[in-house]
């Protein structure tokens, strides 16, 4: 029926947290219109749909894009 944890796991889970807009725009440093522009042509991450018109990046896709520039 459910999924069993695994009791014997060493790893800790990780949990995915969601950023909106504002935090995306802080966090690399573009705004909102190049972000969607960015979007568009394959250069950003796309969001996750939360419903309604409200979406959110996962945290750790949004790191791995800025990690990825650096590089």
């Amino acid at each position: 029926m459910g999924e069993e944890i695994d009791k014997g796991a060493t790893e800790p889970r990780r949990v995915t947290r969601l950023i909106r807009l504002p935090e995306v725009q802080h966090r690399v440093g573009l705004g909102r219109s190049t972000i969607y522009r960015w979007m568009s042509e394959g250069k950003f991450p796309k969001p996750v749909q939360l419903g309604g018109y409200a979406v959110a990046w996962a945290e750790d896709v949004i790191e791995d894009w800025i990690n990825s520039r650096l590089s």
